[in-house]
């Protein structure tokens, strides 16, 4: 009896451990249980991560941060790094405590690189293969995370915005012939979230089944701050709902705020969560 009491007892002292653990650092969960295709042989090579950069992705994954109250709300991140490098923390890790503060259960996505020296990936192949898979799998698995199907979305921010585009205006996002079950839930995101986007798979004409968008940048972003005024546009046009924050200045790569120099840049992730206050994504269960 004495020796089963301490058992318990460790157990339970474990799992408080380990839930601290995840609510800090997240809990890292591979896209692919063998690997990505093709590229298995690839999957146990170590990541690269100095600073503010993290490298050398060959078995892409998602990390998972979860709210100490969840609402069933959900969101992938995809940080950017003009495809060369990933900014995990500021891009990644700082939007996810964001997120787990109001409630949102949230996934940062660590996808391959397809212009990092020597890379063998390709941005509408592998890369998009990335993002859709981090989607699918997020939904095949929204009972276990808590989460509601209906109320996932994707944000990204700089390179990441387009690899959110690659997954949000494509039609084709179930797989018929898929090679498990996660294959075949829907990878469109339910909601997207732009931060000075750049310009690449950003569509000219939008659908009317697109998912609704908040868009935000800074005016004198020369990158990076276009692509949310033509979306502007071609979403009025398709008469879906969407939602514009054009600062007049703040340049590029502001992140959740925390470098901004600007009073109105250090405080615009308010306007995100006015947003999902306003359209009503705070449902519970």
């Amino acid at each position: 009896m004495k020796t089963m009491l301490k058992l318990y007892i460790c157990l339970f002292f474990l799992t408080i451990c380990n839930k601290g653990s995840a609510q800090e650092n997240g809990v890292k969960i591979f896209l692919w249980e063998n690997g990505a295709p093709g590229f298995e042989n690839r999957k146990n090579e170590p990541e690269q991560a100095k600073d503010w950069w993290v490298r050398n992705i060959h078995n892409p994954s998602i990390t998972a941060y979860f709210p100490e109250k969840p609402n069933g709300m959900a969101v992938l991140i995809c940080p950017g790094g003009g495809h060369e490098n990933l900014v995990f923390n500021s891009e990644g890790k700082d939007a996810a405590t964001y997120f787990t503060s109001i409630g949102i259960t949230a996934f940062v996505l660590k996808y391959r690189l397809a212009r990092e020296a020597g890379s063998q990936y390709k941005l509408e192949t592998h890369v998009k293969q990335d993002v859709e898979r981090a989607m699918r799998l997020i939904r095949n698995k929204a009972g276990e995370f808590k989460i509601d199907p209906a109320r996932i979305g994707a944000m990204g921010f700089s390179a990441g915005g387009e690899v959110v585009a690659m997954v949000a205006y494509d039609s084709k996002n179930i797989l018929e012939n898929g090679s498990d079950a996660v294959d075949k839930q829907d990878a469109q995101p339910n909601f997207q979230i732009l931060i000075y986007p750049g310009p690449l798979f950003i569509p000219k004409e939008i659908r009317s089944d697109a998912p609704p968008a908040f868009l935000c940048a800074a005016n004198d972003d020369l990158c990076c701050s276009s692509p949310i005024v033509e979306l502007l546009n071609a979403y009025r046009k398709a008469n879906v709902s969407v939602e514009m924050h054009l600062y007049s200045k703040g340049g590029h790569a502001f992140n959740m705020g925390k470098r901004a120099k600007t009073n109105a840049l250090k405080t615009w992730p308010q306007r995100l969560t006015d947003w999902f206050e306003d359209n009503n994504y705070f449902l519970k269960l």
